[in-house]
């Protein structure tokens, strides 16, 4: 076997490393803690809140990851049975599965988040001012991917750099995994011009699963999309409030009472009306 074509492994190759593949030194020097100085350690608990949060952020860029190929899926998925167009609806499906688990992470992650003591945080605590989650900017576009789109957000946050503008301009432009349903739905045949069309048309998938399958499989698993989202911001205002009672928020916000104003959010009402009308 030639040289050219011998691809070694390992240390023996020593071409590409498992640290220098996942970046270890740049993203191990990522946790910069705010608090300590004048020969003062930072606060012990500071690094797991750091570390936490930024979990959180590579887990948002993946979910937007898979919820983009999943809308692009079911946009050019075409029926709801066998084919191109049916294995294209299975593809988004298996991808919004992967989004589930990946959205279970994020609910037991506060778990960890927990073990912190309100006595821990407060020693830091002030630090982080003026920062806040409710600068999350992904956070934010996989809700608006999702089909909770607003404006608002971007003009009541000051802070946001031109490309994260950009961005969400972007995302509030482009199509939502509902409008992609929509669009898997008409493929099949099926009235997506009214909400009362919609309705019916749900109403035809869930009654008929034999010829809808596809199509009944991806509606289950929006909507467990939507409770998982759901279930996470439930979690998160609790221990915001286990942590901090009512105390506002770092970055300006009302802290637990604008976590609870968001707990009725719904992406997809019209498959949780479905319910009522079976």
């Amino acid at each position: 076997m030639s040289g050219e074509n011998f691809v070694s492994f390992g240390e023996q190759g020593a071409q590409l490393t498992y640290g220098s593949y996942l970046q270890l030194p740049k993203l191990l020097d990522a946790q910069r803690c705010e608090s300590g100085g004048d020969g003062a350690p930072p606060a012990h608990d500071e690094l797991l809140f750091i570390t936490i949060h930024q979990v959180y952020e590579l887990w948002f860029q993946q979910l937007l990851h898979e919820v983009e190929a999943a809308r692009e899926a079911m946009l050019g998925g075409v029926g709801s049975g066998g084919g191109e167009g049916g294995s294209r609806l299975w593809w988004a499906q298996h991808l919004l599965q992967r989004v589930h688990v990946i959205e279970r992470t994020l609910v037991q992650q506060v778990d960890v988040l927990e073990t912190m003591t309100p006595q821990d945080f407060l020693q830091f605590r002030q630090r982080l001012a003026p920062a806040s989650g409710f600068q999350s900017v992904q956070f934010r576009e996989l809700e608006f991917v999702s089909g909770a789109k607003d404006a608002g957000y971007v003009e009541r946050f000051r802070g946001l750099t031109a490309d994260e503008q950009a961005r969400l301009a972007r995302r509030l432009e482009e199509p939502t995994l509902w409008d992609a349903f929509l669009v898997a739905l008409a493929s099949a045949g099926l009235a997506v011009g009214s909400d009362e069309e919609v309705s019916t048309s749900l109403r035809t998938v869930a009654h008929d699963r034999d010829t809808h399958a596809a199509l009944w499989a991806l509606a289950e698993a929006l909507l467990q999309h939507d409770e998982l989202a759901a279930s996470w911001r439930a979690r998160h205002v609790v221990m915001v409030e286990r942590m901090i009672g009512a105390k506002s928020g770092t970055g300006g916000s009302s802290g637990s009472t604008y976590l609870r104003s968001r707990l009725p959010l719904q992406y997809y009402p019209l498959l949780w009306e479905l319910r009522s009308n079976l």
